[in-house]
């Protein structure tokens, strides 16, 4: 802890990336709960300047020593780099925060959305705190409301995953790939002509530009991928859940940031739609957008740099009275991402100094 303000110390790792970028716009924002913070990256970012709570401060490398005197670490960063630099950090005495997908299964380690399960944060006996994938987190604040009051039982999710969760590569590709193709109205037609036009397809495995690719993260037994595992798995530990039926299949679409996910869900209780668009319009973390006769929803290019989850499309199933189909969106960077594990890191700062 800071001893000059009595605050805790934080150490943003990954503070030069893309997550990380987003992870000091908000610690710039929301309210201030720390003393000093400590901007961390690779050795070729070292001494990279950047800006947090209004000041300039220069990024050091990730290295044992920088977690000397810190008391929450922060990581934003990929999951091998996590595996490997969490647990010296907790061994250093930091609560480790990951945002990656290192720790999220480990019994040992609590998988926090603080909206859904605070409390958690306390059970920590590697000292270290991990945050859901961008997927399930774009749906689980909503969809962990509406099971407290109808008693989730199955879900059927769909995915559109934009390209920022691939991380740079994907966003540059996705770019590079829209210029490409921008302007020639005669693709599209004709199978495979959009494929030979973009050239390098970057982190996936298919054009994304004019196409929808039904595949994010690695392959798994059975033809499932890596984020629809995971999307379960997390679903279940969040909601504490552990036999609740999930299948989920992962789309990548045309959009730079912000995912958006078609559920279907189906509850112990029977539902009712206007109930339903309540729970969901007093629920923290939650904005409800929902109007047929106007024809709003919530789309990726209205939601992009928003904090919520937002829901929309709320309906009753047409062939089950305790079925839900519901449409959301969420910034992947935000929530899905810098906010959570900034949400995580506040609670264990609160703890620390209440």
């Amino acid at each position: 802890m800071d001893s000059s303000s009595g605050l805790p110390t934080l150490a943003v790792v990954g503070a030069t990336g893309a997550v990380g970028a987003v992870m000091l716009d908000l610690l710039s924002v929301r309210r201030d709960v720390y003393g000093e913070i400590r901007l961390v990256g690779s050795e070729r970012s070292a001494g990279r300047t950047l800006r947090v709570r209004g000041e300039r401060a220069a990024a050091v490398a990730l290295a044992p020593e920088v977690f000397d005197g810190v008391d929450i670490a922060a990581f934003a960063v990929p999951a091998p780099v996590a595996a490997e630099w969490a647990p010296v950090a907790a061994a250093r005495g930091a609560v480790a925060v990951d945002g990656s997908g290192a720790f999220r299964m480990c019994a040992d380690v609590p998988l926090v959305v603080p909206e859904l399960n605070p409390e958690r944060v306390r059970d920590r006996p590697r000292g270290i705190v991990a945050g859901p994938g961008c997927t399930t987190l774009s749906m689980i604040v909503a969809l962990g409301a509406l099971h407290r009051r109808y008693g989730l039982r199955e879900l059927v999710v769909a995915s559109y995953q934009a390209a920022s969760s691939a991380g740079r590569d994907g966003v540059d590709t996705l770019y590079a790939q829209l210029e490409k193709v921008g302007g020639d109205r005669a693709l599209g037609n004709r199978a495979g002509d959009i494929r030979g036009v973009v050239g390098e397809l970057g982190p996936f495995p298919a054009p994304l530009a004019l196409n929808v690719v039904p595949w994010a993260g690695t392959r798994e037994d059975g033809g499932w991928t890596s984020e629809e595992v995971a999307v379960r798995a997390e679903t279940r530990k969040v909601l504490g859940l552990p036999g609740l039926k999930v299948s989920a299949t992962c789309v990548r679409v045309p959009v730079v940031t912000a995912h958006s996910v078609a559920v279907h869900a189906v509850f112990e209780e029977r539902t009712d739609q206007r109930e339903a668009q309540a729970i969901l319009a007093c629920s923290p973390g939650v904005v409800l957008c929902d109007s047929p006769e106007t024809h709003e929803f919530p789309t990726p290019s209205d939601v992009v740099g928003t904090d919520p989850a937002w829901a929309g499309r709320v309906r009753r199933s047409l062939d089950d009275p305790h079925a839900l189909d519901l449409f959301l969106c969420c910034d992947n960077l935000r929530k899905g991402a810098a906010l959570n594990t900034a949400q995580i890191a506040e609670l264990i700062a609160a703890g620390r100094t209440g």
